[in-house]
């Protein structure tokens, strides 16, 4: 099955990190079996603290449109999303670049596995696309550790395309989240993105992302720990037995 991986950090970043100064690459893990999954320690799954304060925080926000947490989190935590909105020449040269593989596999059904940022720009676009006629692939959308969530964000997605909802050529959507995971904080998506059209609801997944950096400290957020959990393997696996 044909892959493509749509990349925009050297839009953002000319010069990959050097070896020596990256201090999350990927290693293999080194113990055995599957890794971890809330299906064995329900607790994992549960709403967190500061998941039942930020929505609090969130409604406000919305409400006002005022938004100091966001700025915070955006700018400090997830600095690449604060770079999104205010540079609009590495926007759309991010949006392209998705249109684009979209556009290649227009008559096919296609997985887009999204992270972060990368479901952001996989919504912007499917938007975008959708309101301007532009022909789509039927789209298996899987997002990880995707902020869709955050106030702020919700805010700049209704004012660009209106009332917030599944996209009309999303087939299924699951949203794979740690509930450690500051850029997945507040409410599920699924409470936030009505269905479609066609009814296509987003089905919410907690995960354990395992990644730990080469000192052994945890990062929730990071891409391959959410590539390598179970539920991943299960939404590709799905979809390939689907498409068979």
């Amino acid at each position: 099955m044909p892959f493509s991986f749509v990349y925009w950090a050297d839009l953002r970043y000319p010069e990959p990190l050097a070896g020596d100064l990256n201090r999350e690459p990927y290693s293999l893990d080194p113990g055995t079996g599957p890794f971890p999954s809330p299906a064995g320690d329900p607790a994992q799954a549960e709403p967190t603290l500061t998941d039942r304060i930020y929505r609090g925080l969130s409604h406000l926000e919305e409400a006002t449109g005022l938004t100091p947490v966001d700025d915070l989190i955006l700018e400090y935590r997830l600095d690449d999303l604060w770079g999104y909105y205010e540079d609009a020449a590495f926007r759309d040269a991010a949006r392209a670049r998705l249109r684009e593989a979209l556009a290649e596999a227009a008559d096919r059904a296609v997985l887009i596995a999204a992270h972060s940022m990368g479901g952001l720009i996989a919504y912007d676009v499917l938007r975008a696309a959708e309101a301007d006629g532009t022909p789509l692939p039927r789209c298996t959308l899987v997002t990880l550790g995707s902020p869709l969530g955050l106030a702020e964000l919700k805010l700049k997605l209704a004012a660009e395309h209106g009332d917030l909802c599944v996209p009309d050529a999303v087939t299924a959507w699951t949203n794979l989240m740690d509930r450690q995971d500051i850029a997945t904080v507040g409410d599920d998506l699924a409470a936030i993105y009505p269905p479609n059209a066609a009814g296509v609801r987003i089905r919410d997944v907690p995960v354990i992302n395992a990644y730990r950096r080469p000192d052994g400290t945890e990062n929730r957020h990071k891409s391959y720990g959410y590539l390598r959990t179970p539920e991943f393997s299960k939404a590709v696996a799905a979809f390939l037995a689907a498409e068979a």
